[in-house]
């Protein structure tokens, strides 16, 4: 049998590429061919689901200020492959840290400068797992946008200085390449469905600063729209990543596209489903957020497309009755292993096991 296994990662526990590899273990004891596929959708592993090699970058800026070593991936034909939370992304803070009124993607923009330096022919960027709330103006800055007072003074552009901007000055040259943001959330940049109304409260802002960070980026959007001549707030996916999506369009000319997408093209998850008897794909807990367009689900969509059997693999299981419309099995790592923290530390035993325990399901006739 030719078994198709595609999951995603299981957070705070195995990457993709791992939890791949763990159940082709079981597979491959019944004597299964086995086609491992990590895939990812635009946050967390995008970049891990498509790199084949990886530069590191030094004195690359977190989202305070401070120097750490990013990592810029590249496919295999040229395309350069970022995540914006390599750098801006949340885990970069502690959680007494978190700021949103200080926080800069501005060390994103020094990877994708990396990028083009290194000659990308095309530039993949993640969007997800923010720190920032910045709509992308320290990408932009990373990249020789100025932001300037009404006297003309260059300011650092983070939303604590927004409401003191005056004008905004575009790079004296400016050659990029076509920039892809992958982008899974639909949010527009500003009101009640927003960057700042919607992401900041876990990125540590309250009720006060949630509605003086609205203000802000509303502020840099109008002046956007009256000195630059186009205005992508209302734009499906502007929200994304603290604004990152309108940023990455305003300054980068940006294409905005849905993350699975992307990846499914690079991986020709297509033409691999359709050679396989099974499909297996999984992540860490399957929820209702799963079913709404999140990588599990849609690798189980493009399975019921060629009439693949698929199985779904997680650690937890919250989904009920729903998950049974989309998968013809769900396996939660659970179910073998009560203790949450025997699950978490044993993963990838469990997940050897549950591989075998989907191929001898799929062999009984399902």
């Amino acid at each position: 049998m030719r078994v198709l296994v595609a999951p995603d990662k299981f957070k705070g526990s195995l990457s993709a590429h791992e939890v791949a590899a763990a159940l082709a273990v079981g597979l491959e004891q019944l004597g299964d061919v086995v086609d491992a596929c990590p895939v990812a959708d635009g946050g967390e592993g995008f970049a891990d689901a498509l790199a084949v090699r990886w530069d590191r970058v030094e004195g690359v800026r977190d989202p305070l200020g401070r120097a750490l070593t990013g990592r810029c991936g590249w496919a295999e034909d040229g395309t350069a492959v970022i995540e914006m939370s390599e750098a801006s992304g949340l885990h970069r803070v502690a959680l007494e840290e978190r700021d949103p009124w200080q926080a800069s993607t501005f060390g994103t923009g020094q990877l994708i400068a990396h990028a083009v330096a290194h000659g990308a022919s095309r530039l993949l960027v993640g969007l997800g797992s923010s720190a920032t709330n910045d709509a992308g103006t320290g990408v932009a800055a990373a990249l020789g946008w100025q932001f300037l007072t009404s006297d003309g003074e260059p300011m650092d552009p983070k939303p604590a200085n927004f409401l003191a901007m005056e004008r905004i000055a575009p790079p004296e040259e400016e050659s990029l390449p076509l920039i892809v943001a992958a982008c899974d959330v639909r949010n527009p940049l500003l009101g009640p469905d927003g960057c700042s109304r919607v992401y900041a409260r876990q990125k540590g802002a309250d009720d006060r600063m949630i509605a003086h960070l609205e203000m802000a980026v509303e502020h840099l959007a109008e002046l956007v729209a009256e000195q630059l001549g186009v205005d992508y707030r209302s734009l499906p996916g502007a929200g994304a990543a603290g604004g990152l999506g309108y940023g990455l369009a305003t300054f980068c000319r940006a294409e905005l596209q849905r993350g699975f997408e992307i990846v499914a093209g690079a991986l020709r998850l297509e033409e691999r489903i359709a050679a396989s008897d099974l499909v297996i794909t999984g992540e860490g807990r399957l929820d209702a957020q799963t079913l709404y367009g999140k990588a599990p689900a849609e690798v189980a969509r493009l399975a019921k497309k060629y009439g693949k059997p698929v199985a779904l693999v997680c650690g937890q299981c919250e989904a009920g009755a729903q998950a049974v419309e989309w998968f013809d099995l769900v396996l939660p790592l659970e179910s073998l292993e009560p203790s949450q923290e025997l699950c978490i530390r044993d993963a990838a035993k469990l997940l050897a096991r549950a591989g075998r325990q989907v191929g001898e399901w799929a062999r009984a006739g399902r």
